[in-house]
C-alpha cells in the first residue's frame, strides 16, 4: 500500500508545455468590481459554489485543461480547484496534496505563515478531474506539472505578487517537479515529506531504516505484534471476511480476503512509524493480548478497508503512476518471511484495474533527471522530513552549489513533519527564507509580517487515509 512514485519523462518535455489557445492561457481578464467576477472572465473557469470563510472568500471551480498538453486540440477535462482568497496584495501559495481535492476550506503551513492566498489543484486524473474516456498514458508528471503551470498563468493576472509552491509527501514531490519543469514560474518551494526514488530496484534504505529507527525496545514491540497477527492469520481472515460481508466490500483487486489481509498486514509496522510517535509505543498490544485487541489495533494503524477495493479504486491514479513511472520501494519486512504466503503482492499492478494498460519503464530517467537538478541547480527550495518517517529513507538532497535551497529533519516527527516542528534555530531559518521568498520579510528576510494566529477550522491537519500512501 505505501508506494512512492515514478514518471516517464522524455528531454523534449523540458522545453515547456504548448498553449492550449491564446485566449485560455493568456489573455488579460478585465477590471470587475468582484473578485469572484475577474476569476470567472478568465476563459475555461466556471464556479462549483462559494463557501462562506471568515477573513476570506472561498471558491471551488472548474477550470478547462487539455487531456495532452503537446496536443491541446485533442480534448480537454475539467480540472478541479480551491481558492481562497486573502486578498490582491498579498503572497499566493499554491497547493497541493497529490491526490483529489478537499472541498473545505483549510490553510497549508506556508499560507498561515505568509497571511497569504491558497489555490489547491486536484491532481488530474483523481475523480471528478478525470477525461472520459481516460488515456492513461497522459498521467504523467509533466502533464500534471504542465496543469499548475496554466492554471498559474491565468491567475497570475489577478494574483500579482509573490507565489509560493507546497504540498506533503506526494504533494511535496509534485512542488518539486512543478519547480523543475517550469523553474520560473515560483518565486519559492516548500517541500514537506517528499520521496524520491531514483532508482525504483535499488530499496536499501529502507531496510537500513527500518534496522535503526526509534528505540530497539519500540522496535521489538512493534515486529513481536505485526508477526503474532500473522499467527493468527486463520483467526483474523474469518473476522475480515465477516466485516467485509457486513459492510458490502470486497477483494477482486486484492484476489481474495487472505491476499488482503496479506496486504494490510504486513505494512502495520510501517503505518506505525509513518503516522504516529515513538512515545505510542506502549499502546503497541503484546504478542499475548486477544484477538480481538490484535485486529482492532491492525485496523487502527493500517486500516483493513486498504485492502479492499473499494478502499483501492479512488487511488487508482496513484498506483498508475508508481507502477509506470515514478516507482515504489517493494520493502518487504525479512522478520516475516517465515509467515508471508504472498511475496511480492505488494505491488502496485495490485491496486490497478487489470483493464487499464501498465508497464513500468526501465529506460525512463526523470527520477533521475529531477534529482539531479535538485543536486546542482535548485533554487528557493526547502525540504522538510521527519526523523522518524519512512517515506524520508530516501529523499531529495540538494548539493553545496544550489542557492538559498536546505534540507530540515524534524527530530522524532513522522510524515506529518513540518516548520513548525524543527528545531527552534532551524524553525526560524526556514520561516525567515519563506517570507523573503513571498515578499513579505524585508531584505534580510525577518518576520516583516504579522502571522495569523492557529485556527482550528483552517488549519486542523488535512485528513489522512489510513492506507500507507505518501
Amino acid at each position: 500500500m505505501r508506494r512512492t512514485l515514478r514518471w516517464l519523462l522524455s528531454l523534449v518535455v523540458l522545453i515547456g508545455a504548448v498553449g492550449f489557445g491564446s485566449a485560455s492561457a493568456g489573455a488579460a481578464t478585465a477590471p470587475a468590481t468582484d473578485i469572484k467576477d475577474r476569476i470567472l472572465a478568465i476563459p475555461g473557469m466556471s464556479l462549483v459554489e462559494e463557501k462562506p470563510v471568515d477573513g476570506y472568500r472561498f471558491f471551488v471551480l472548474n477550470y478547462e485543461q487539455p487531456v495532452d498538453h503537446r496536443h491541446p486540440k485533442k480534448g480537454t477535462f475539467k480540472q478541479r480547484i480551491s481558492l481562497l482568497h486573502k486578498g490582491e496584495n498579498r503572497p499566493t501559495v499554491f497547493y497541493t496534496s497529490g491526490y483529489g481535492l478537499s472541498t473545505e476550506p483549510s490553510r497549508s503551513e506556508p499560507t498561515r505563515l505568509t497571511d497569504g492566498n491558497q489555490v489547491s489543484m486536484e491532481y488530474r486524473y483523481f475523480t471528478p478531474s478525470r477525461p472520459d474516456p481516460a488515456d492513461w498514458s497522459k498521467l504523467t508528471i509533466w502533464q500534471a506539472a504542465s496543469d499548475q503551470h496554466r492554471i498559474f498563468q491565468a491567475l497570475k493576472k489577478i494574483y500579482g505578487k509573490n507565489w509560493i509552491a507546497t504540498g506533503a509527501s506526494k504533494g511535496g514531490m509534485t512542488a518539486t517537479y512543478f519547480r523543475r519543469f517550469y523553474p520560473n514560474d515560483m518565486d519559492g518551494t516548500v517541500a514537506y515529506v517528499a520521496p524520491n526514488d531514483v532508482r525504483n530496484d535499488e530499496d536499501s534504505a529502507y531496510y537500513d531504516f527500518f534496522k535503526n529507527v526509534g528505540s530497539k525496545q519500540c522496535r521489538d514491540r512493534l515486529n513481536a505484534a505485526q508477526h503474532e497477527i500473522f499467527e493468527r492469520r486463520g483467526e483474523m481472515v474469518p473476522r475480515l471476511k465477516k466485516w467485509a460481508k457486513e459492510n458490502d466490500y470486497t477483494f477482486k483487486l486484492a484476489g481474495n480476503a487472505d491476499k488482503a489481509f496479506e496486504l494490510v498486514a504486513q505494512d502495520l509496522v510501517w503505518g506505525f512509524w509513518q503516522y504516529h510517535l515513538e512515545d505510542e509505543c506502549g499502546q503497541v498490544p503484546s504478542p499475548d493480548a486477544g484477538t480481538d485487541a490484535l485486529y482492532k489495533w491492525a485496523d487502527k494503524i493500517g486500516g483493513w478497508d486498504a485492502g479492499t477495493d473499494q478502499g483501492m479504486s479512488s487511488y487508482t491514479p496513484y498506483y498508475y503512476q508508481a507502477g509506470t513511472q515514478v516507482g515504489s520501494p517493494d520493502y518487504e519486512e525479512p522478520l516475516l518471511d517465515d509467515v508471508r504466503k504472498y511475496p511480492g503482492l505488494n505491488v502496485p499492478r495490485t491496486y490497478v484495474p487489470r483493464d487499464i494498460p501498465m508497464k513500468f519503464n526501465k529506460n525512463d530517467k526523470a527520477m533521475r533527471d529531477i534529482d539531479r537538478w535538485v543536486r546542482h541547480h535548485a533554487s528557493q527550495m526547502l525540504f522538510v522530513y521527519g526523523e522518524n518517517d519512512p517515506w524520508g529513507a530516501e529523499r531529495f538532497r540538494p548539493g553545496k552549489r544550489t542557492e538559498e535551497t536546505a534540507v530540515y529533519t524534524a527530530p522524532e516527527q513522522n510524515h506529518g513533519a513540518n516548520i513548525s516542528k524543527l528545531r527552534d534555530d532551524e524553525r526560524a531559518q526556514a520561516t525567515e527564507a519563506l517570507l523573503k521568498w513571498a515578499g513579505v520579510g524585508d531584505d534580510k528576510g525577518a518576520k516583516a509580517t504579522r502571522v495569523p494566529a492557529y485556527d482550528k477550522k483552517l488549519d486542523r491537519p488535512q485528513s489522512r487515509s489510513q492506507t500507507l500512501r505518501p
